[in-house]
C-alpha cells in the first residue's frame, strides 16, 4: 500500500528535514516543494498497520515536522 505525505516545516527547515525523512523505512521518496506543502513524502507498507506505525511513529516524530496531510493510494 502506497500514501503521499504532505509534511510543513518551520521555516527554513524543509532540506535538513526531508534529509532525515529519507533515512526512514518505507520512505520511497522525498522532494522538497515551493509553498504548501514543504515536503511531499511517498511512503510504501507491507499493510495499514505498518503505514500507520510509518506516519505516526516514524514521520510525525522527525524534528521540526509542524504537521502532516496523509493521502492514502487507491489501487485502481
Amino acid at each position: 500500500m502506497k500514501a503521499y505525505v504532505f509534511v510543513t516545516v518551520g521555516p527554513g527547515k524543509s532540506t535538513e528535514v526531508a534529509g532525515r525523512l529519507r533515512s526512514l523505512a518505507g520512505v520511497k521518496s522525498v522532494d522538497v516543494c515551493w509553498g504548501v506543502p514543504d515536503i511531499i513524502i511517498l511512503v510504501e507498507a507491507a499493510d495499514l498497520k505498518s503505514l500507520q506505525d510509518a506516519i505516526l511513529n516514524q514521520i510525525q516524530n522527525v524534528a521540526e515536522v509542524d504537521q502532516t496531510d496523509t493521502h492514502i493510494v487507491l489501487e485502481a
